[in-house]
């Protein structure tokens, strides 16, 4: 496989996920009380948005470069 024809694969794949999520959740510990040896934690949920251009730009950039490979060879 052409390493044109996997980036373009992978980037439809992107897209396609990007799509998919709409965002990427991640969860963090953070430290809420620290009294010396008492300690409390809390674990907050934050999301990263992926706004719908991203994937619409992966999912052209990966079809472009698909049919320009297939043209060429």
């Amino acid at each position: 496989m052409k390493t044109n024809t996997l980036f373009a694969v992978v980037l439809i794949a992107i897209g396609i996920v990007a799509f998919a999520y709409q965002g990427i959740t991640y969860t963090t510990r953070e430290k809420v009380v620290d009294l010396g040896p008492i300690q409390v934690t809390a674990e907050k949920t934050k999301t990263l948005p992926l706004p719908p251009i991203v994937g619409t730009i992966a999912l052209v950039g990966g079809i472009v470069l698909l049919v320009m490979g297939s043209k060429k060879g």
